[in-house]
């Protein structure tokens, strides 16, 4: 059984947001907090240690987490940097990994995986229509791997996660949950869903 101490929290925020201007998405306000500190509750109280992965205004992270990971490799090369860089920075077995941009994720999201992952290597939230790579479980034993995949000139999540024994998990029953938010309008749309208003920029 995988407890809490074995378990270590990312939350992916490293990433150019070049859909949304150019902002540090992770850092733009959501009915009263960062995005990123959403997605942060959702993994507090469930594993050892909390990271963040971001490459720019690290010391508003650092507010936000026990510590700021950065990309070991320079040029925001995507969200599978963010994996690796966070897979060599945990100190326990497994990391537990979610996007920045995805305030809305269950409470119950860390039980789900674990109580899904068996004798598996990486468990991946499935909507019932789509997998959500950056919504996992990841035994950080692959780093390694991983190192080998990214020298390759791999830089897509799915694609790296099928090299190894994958299990989904079902998140059927909430899969609005689960969307990104890319857009100042999407923002809006959830923060309205919610029963509030995103703060404006």
């Amino acid at each position: 059984m995988i407890r809490r101490d074995d378990l270590t929290g990312l939350v992916l925020a490293g990433g150019r947001g070049s859909r949304m201007r150019g902002c540090d998405k992770g850092l733009e306000p959501f009915l009263g907090r960062p995005l990123a500190a959403h997605a942060g509750a959702v993994l507090r109280g469930h594993v050892s240690e909390l990271l963040i992965s971001a490459n720019r205004h690290l010391g508003a992270y650092a507010a936000l987490a026990d510590r700021v990971v950065e990309d070991i490799a320079s040029g925001y090369q995507g969200p599978l940097m963010g994996l690796y860089s966070g897979l060599r920075a945990a100190r326990t077995p497994w990391l537990v990994v979610v996007p920045c941009d995805a305030p809305a994720l269950p409470l119950s999201l860390v039980s789900r995986l674990v109580e899904t992952i068996g004798e598996g290597d990486i468990a991946v939230a499935h909507d019932g229509r789509r997998a959500h790579p950056v919504v996992a479980l990841v035994r950080v034993a692959l780093a390694d791997d991983l190192a080998r995949c990214l020298a390759e000139g791999e830089r897509k999540v799915e694609a790296w996660q099928a090299r190894h024994a994958r299990v989904w998990v079902d998140v059927s029953d909430c899969p609005e949950a689960f969307a990104n938010l890319n857009t100042d309008a999407e923002r809006q749309r959830l923060a309205q869903a919610l029963g509030g208003e995103a703060s404006p920029t």
